[in-house]
């Protein structure tokens, strides 16, 4: 580091030219173990819940007062558990990419044991047909991709703004993987 800045790129370069083989060999590896750590723990989350996507963030204002934007929702999804109004889901609509969190409004049970249900966004004026792929008026437990276990408020709004703003994502990155190749111990 140099005194003119914070970072000083020209001696972190040196920093690896310095390194033996070995060594950046070793801090590949140590890269590799962080990245693959975290796609176990991912995994392991998943099979825990229940849920694909364990963990999602809220992209909208239309669950508020219940959650704002950039809160981070943790979710479960146990299918033997029955879906009831007032519960908050996050489910993915055939065609979209993008999962919606909103709250169940009614629920409709068939002596069949089929379930059908319609949500609606707190925040909204009217319930989510108009979000449902054309021709569908209510939505089944197949939709459903998790159930809102807890929250942390605002923590999200990181991955928003990586969303909004790709270049700091692949900056973020990039200085991440650079600190691991980087740091000897």
């Amino acid at each position: 580091m140099s005194s003119s800045g914070l970072f000083d790129i020209s001696s972190w370069f040196d920093d690896i030219r310095r390194m033996n083989k070995r060594q950046l060999c070793y801090q590949i590896l140590n890269f590799g173990m962080i990245v693959s750590s975290a796609l176990m723990i991912w995994k392991g989350l998943m099979v825990t819940t229940g849920s694909e996507s364990p963990i999602v963030v809220v992209l909208s204002g239309s669950m508020e007062p219940a959650f704002f934007r950039g809160d981070l929702l943790f979710l479960g999804n146990d299918v033997q558990e029955p879906i009831r109004a007032g519960e908050i889901v996050v489910f993915k609509i055939e065609g979209r990419e993008i999962p919606i969190v909103h709250r169940v409004i009614k629920v409709h049970e068939k002596s069949s044991g089929d379930v059908k249900f319609l949500t609606k966004g707190d925040n909204n004026n009217v319930d989510d047909r108009g979000l449902y792929a054309p021709g569908q008026f209510w939505l089944q437990k197949k939709d459903v991709i998790g159930r809102a276990k807890g929250y942390l408020p605002y923590i999200g709004i990181v991955t928003i703004l990586m969303n909004d703003y790709p270049k700091i994502k692949y900056i973020i990155l990039a200085a991440l993987a650079f600190f691991v190749l980087i740091h000897r111990e």
